[in-house]
């Protein structure tokens, strides 16, 4: 009998601390627009269209100005991002488009653009790290790099 009162004890313990236990509230950050137009050392404008991955206002071979790369799809939307060229060389790049749908696609990107964006700015390159627990927007961010890249005549 004292067997059966110390396990409904524990039991009834167990499930009591179970559900007190508290869990931090996830935080939502509000996604950065793009820039309206911006501007290339051409003289033309480039207003970032969602999907379209073709405004650019430097041709390849040119050495200033900036590049839309291909919007790349992932498995939670698609991911385009913006180079900035000067004098042949990557000297900024800016997410466009990345996934925003919910909550958890907001709380993830707004650590891992920016640090996708200074990577690539200190690399010149699409060679970079995936940023951990967000792998399908690192990926579409370097395939959408790479044809901006290659657009540009840099890679």
């Amino acid at each position: 009998m004292k067997r059966v009162i110390f396990a409904f004890a524990g039991t009834v313990t167990g499930l009591v601390l179970l559900l007190s236990f508290k869990t931090q509230p996830t935080t939502t950050t509000a996604a950065v627009s793009p820039p309206a137009a911006v501007s290339g050392s051409g003289g033309t404008t480039a207003t970032p269209t969602a999907g379209s991955g073709t405004s650019s206002s430097t041709s390849p071979g040119t050495s200033s100005g900036t590049v839309d790369g291909d919007a790349a799809d992932t498995r939670f939307g698609p991911v385009q991002v913006r180079i900035t060229v000067a004098n042949g060389k990557l000297t900024s790049v800016t997410a466009l488009e990345y996934p925003t749908e919910n909550p958890r696609d907001q709380e993830i990107n707004s650590y891992a653009i920016p640090q996708l964006n200074q990577e690539a700015a200190q690399a010149g390159s699409a060679h970079i790290d995936v940023v951990s627990g967000a792998t399908y927007t690192s990926d579409g961010y370097v395939k959408s790099l790479q044809s901006a890249l290659d657009k540009a005549g840099l890679s």
